[in-house]
């Protein structure tokens, strides 16, 4: 399950990006800088915090039906 999880954030936050990029101006340099703070966030003490967060939150948005 968590590599779906994975995927599928990865995925969402590429959009999320590629959108920002194009329609919000936000310049390809901002998101280089956001990729390269998460890359350095990973190898930090506080990466299995941020991993249990993103999981809990996906299955929060995965329980709401409309």
């Amino acid at each position: 399950m968590t590599v779906v999880v994975s995927v599928s954030a990865v995925l969402l936050l590429g959009a999320a990006v590629f959108f920002l990029v194009r329609k919000a101006a936000l310049r390809p340099m901002h998101a280089i800088v956001c990729a390269l703070l998460g890359f350095y966030l990973s190898s930090t003490s506080m990466a299995p915090s941020i991993r249990i967060a993103g999981t809990s939150f996906a299955s929060v948005v995965n329980g709401i039906h409309f």
